[in-house]
């Protein structure tokens, strides 16, 4: 095969070559010029973002006799020699098909011999997360002691998979994703170095679905060219990546905005049907959002990712509401994780289209609601008036019930309970039981897997659980609190969770828990029960009685407060809230 892919010819040979990545280049230009070079560099980053060819050019750059402030010549015998992949002082090894140890101790071993025709020998690891733990054991003591003249260059994608050990011992490089107007400026001269036609706007198209990589961005202007003819333009661009054009995403979003939803269906059945891609017509309308609000604050045209700055773009942005944008960002955000798991992404996508145009934007909701005030501001303000005189007055009665009650205790801050509302009740023989076998040695290791035990419970029982504490455990049961009443019925009912608890407590510590559920407010009284009853001895346990008849002492008060209210402000102005 004669022809050869863009990114393949067009594979920088300069520092200068090198597209968005200045501070990295530049770092090594002077470490080179100045003699100051290390023995191992590390180069992380998306892909496409140019670390093989900056680690290849470094290779030329060490060895090249003619450099000139860091630059190779590519004009000497090293230059070419190592251009073309022929020189064996320069290695390169691809860890993903090289992986075990023994290859690296092969390296290891291979390089305590001097190069032969270059001043370094240098070894280029690309994707070197993919070594085995071995393997980067291997590599460790080399990376430590390395031998004289070899420079080792380790090139990733996943940094964070490499052993903090190996990273310390490396000089390491970020490459950042490529901005689009780099991209612009390295494809511009690309395509006037081959004479061919171009589109400013299809080489924005490009770079915007490149996403940061100069090699995607090539790839796709190889696929357009070849697709249109040896002219790139706009219309055969966006077939190529599946976008769509900034009008057409003017007019949906205005569909939206102007809650119709006809058109906006329309819109987007006629972009599916034009083969669009469900995946990214979802980006596109989060990043054109990001635009639009991101106009409206700065004005700035070049912070824009996704749009130009025309006539219908300032159209949308005078008539877009932002609080209606955020909707349409999260709506859009919530429907690209629906559909990650689905294979219907249209049937999504017109969800989404239906949902964002009928959000009512602020301004239409807050004009609503001053014409209902206006309307109706005089009964409000009577119903505010009626509201105030029924507070002072529940309040005169609160501060003059302590008086009447003559020397009764003083009341603990407990929920008046509604018609039909029990409060839970404690099974004190279970929790007796637990405590007469309970050991602070049970309870703290129970504290020290009880955060584990609820991070492996589902998400339901973990909701019932979320508030629960350990407070007392035995070999055989444990005591739990909750902040609420009702989630320590859910859990005193939930054969599901109390078998889950058990299930996870007989694996991590050895014994099988039963599982016994007191609320909060009730745990000291329940513990001087037990407390009392030892010291009565067996046969006279304690009950939760005295508490049951403060509750209902402290109900009756309440209720006759309530009374009181709705004969002086009538039934239907009273509402109680517990």
């Amino acid at each position: 095969m004669s022809y050869q892919a863009l990114y393949r010819v067009w594979r920088p040979q300069r520092f200068g070559d090198v597209a968005g990545q200045e501070a990295v280049t530049r770092t090594l230009r002077n470490a080179l010029s100045h003699g100051n070079t290390s023995h191992a560099y590390l180069f992380s980053g998306p892909r496409g973002t140019g670390k093989t060819s900056a680690a290849k050019i470094f290779a030329k750059a060490m060895n090249c006799p003619n450099a000139v402030d860091g630059e190779p010549c590519n004009e000497c015998d090293l230059c070419r020699s190592i251009t073309q992949g022929k020189l064996g002082d320069v290695i390169e090894i691809d860890a993903a098909s090289n992986n075990g140890v023994e290859e690296i101790r092969d390296i290891r071993e291979k390089a305590n011999y001097a190069p032969t025709e270059a001043k370094y020998k240098v070894y280029i690891i690309d994707e070197v997360h993919m070594l085995s733990m071995g393997a980067f054991n291997a590599l460790l003591k080399t990376l430590e002691e390395p031998p004289m003249n070899v420079v080792f260059i380790l090139a990733t994608t996943e940094p964070h998979k490499i052993p903090l050990t190996i990273i310390s011992r490396t000089q390491r490089f970020d490459f950042r994703r490529i901005s689009p107007l780099d991209m612009i400026k390295r494809m511009t001269y690309i395509l006037n170095e081959k004479n061919i036609e171009f589109d400013p706007d299809a080489l924005m198209s490009i770079a915007k679905a490149a996403e940061g990589g100069m090699r995607d961005a090539l790839s796709i202007l190889d696929q357009v060219i070849s697709f249109s003819d040896g002219i790139v333009n706009l219309d055969d661009t966006l077939k190529i990546t599946g976008s769509i054009t900034q009008e057409l995403m003017i007019d949906y979003l205005t569909a939206a905005l102007n809650q119709d939803t006809g058109t906006g269906l329309a819109l987007l059945h006629q972009m599916m049907q034009e083969g669009k891609d469900a995946n990214r017509l979802v980006e596109d309308v989060i990043l054109f959002s990001r635009d639009i609000l991101i106009y409206q604050k700065t004005k700035e045209d070049t912070l824009l990712k996704m749009s130009k700055v025309d006539d219908g773009f300032n159209k949308l942005i005078e008539a877009a509401d932002p609080e209606k944008i955020y909707d349409v960002i999260r709506i859009m955000n919530q429907t690209q994780l629906e559909m990650r798991t689905s294979t219907h992404a249209e049937v999504y996508l017109e969800v989404a289209t239906v949902r964002l145009s009928q959000v009512s934007t602020p301004r239409v909701a807050a004009t609503a609601t001053v014409q209902k005030d206006t309307s109706d501001s005089q009964e409000i303000r009577s119903l505010k008036n009626r509201l105030s005189q029924m507070q002072k007055a529940i309040e005169q009665m609160q501060q003059a019930s302590p008086i009447t009650e003559g020397n009764a205790a003083p009341k603990r801050p407990t929920t008046r309970k509604k018609a039909g509302q029990t409060t839970f009740k404690v099974d004190t023989h279970q929790v007796f039981g637990i405590l007469e076998h309970a050991t602070r040695d049970d309870l703290a290791k129970l504290k020290d897997v009880w955060v584990d035990l609820i991070n492996a419970l589902s998400s339901s029982q973990k909701a019932i659980m979320n508030t629960s504490k350990p407070v007392a455990a035995s070999p055989q049961g444990l005591v739990v609190t909750f902040d609420y009443d009702i989630l320590c019925e859910r859990a005193a009912n939930d054969t599901f969770l109390i078998d889950a608890v058990g299930d996870y407590l007989e694996k991590v510590i050895g014994c099988r828990a039963e599982l016994a559920t007191v609320p909060s407010g009730k745990w000291l009284e329940v513990r001087q029960a037990y407390i009392d009853q030892m010291k009565s001895g067996p046969g006279n346990e304690e009950t939760s009685e005295p508490e049951e008849e403060q509750v209902t002492k402290e109900a009756e008060e309440m209720d006759a407060v309530v009374s009181e209210a709705v004969n002086l402000f009538g039934e239907e102005n009273v509402k109680i809230h517990d």
